[in-house]
């Protein structure tokens, strides 16, 4: 058995400087957005106006999210760069930072792209609440233990999160497929995914997008359409028969299926940088709380990636 040789880095010192980056705690605000850091726009609704904009909520809520830190805590850490800073603007109560999350659009930012765009789609658990993995093994669970579902769309070539779902435990990875690629600009020239994407529903929504579906079916899995027909041909049959002609690890290479396991590095990085579990506890806010990690993921992705041979 022959053991894999670990890949070298050939652009360390610019990855390591993209690393020593992350941890700079210099802060660097755009006129425009001091500008409109108080917004006290009446909405014509009933109620008190919103004091603060959006952009201030969400530069609150990523802060949070990178150093770790609680609803308290944020607003004493806000405040005190803001002496630092010398700047005369107010902080938001804690209590209003959680209450305004929940009604905060939340846009991931990813560079411009170009040549073509190759997704790959996965997702992921957030545990909620519940206990830990090493009091189940070895004691069992007595309380019941609930997590959410985060659907991932990455960009293969460059590591960006293109799109992202909060689910339910209880929602298929096929269901969203709809909601990643409604949520991605730029013209998608493949998708790959594993077998729990292998659905009718994926693979429509794929050939209305005129997008290539790298996606195995399953190994019993027959063709739909005979090859006479005047239809046009299924891209689940042509992956069968391709599969049936080369085999399936050769169809594999020959397509670049292997780049999907680039999702699960993705997924990775995320657990790695801000950790497997939501701290808030109503839907709405862990949605925009996922959203706002994966927003400040791409911030770090953005300063620099490892280049291997």
């Amino acid at each position: 058995m022959t053991k894999s040789t670990p890949r070298q880095i050939r652009n360390w010192s610019k990855y390591n400087k993209a690393l020593k980056r992350r941890g700079e705690i210099t802060f660097w605000f755009d006129e425009e957005v001091l500008a409109h850091w108080n917004d006290s726009k009446k909405t014509g609704k009933r109620g008190r106006p919103t004091v603060y904009a959006n952009e201030a909520i969400h530069c609150l809520l990523l802060i949070k999210s990178v150093f770790h830190l609680d609803f308290r805590k944020l607003e004493g850490f806000a405040e005190s760069f803001m002496r630092l800073m010398q700047l005369s603007l107010k902080i938001p109560c804690y209590t209003q930072i959680c209450r305004r999350q929940a009604m905060l659009d939340v846009t991931i930012p990813a560079l411009p792209h170009q040549g073509d765009l190759h997704i790959v789609v996965d997702s992921t658990g957030l545990k909620v609440y519940g206990e830990g993995e090493w009091k189940v093994r070895q004691h069992g669970y007595s309380k019941r233990r609930t997590w959410r579902k985060l659907h991932l769309g990455i960009n293969e070539s460059s590591g960006e999160i293109m799109a992202s779902v909060l689910t339910t435990n209880d929602v298929a990875d096929n269901e969203v497929i709809d909601d990643l690629l409604e949520q991605i600009d730029d013209e998608i020239d493949c998708l790959s995914a594993d077998g729990a994407y292998d659905k009718q529903n994926c693979y429509a929504a794929l050939d209305q997008r005129h997008i290539q579906a790298n996606i195995p079916p399953r190994k019993d899995a027959v063709i739909k359409q005979h090859g006479n027909c005047k239809a046009p041909p299924l891209t689940r049959d042509q992956n069968i028969r391709s599969i049936k002609k080369l085999g399936r690890k050769k169809w594999k290479q020959s397509v670049g299926y292997h780049r999907r396991s680039l999702a699960e590095t993705a997924m990775y990085r995320f657990k790695t940088l801000f950790g497997g579990t939501l701290t808030n506890r109503l839907f709405d806010h862990q949605a925009t709380e996922a959203f706002i990690k994966c927003c400040a993921m791409n911030k770090m992705t953005q300063l620099g990636m490892p280049v291997y041979f």
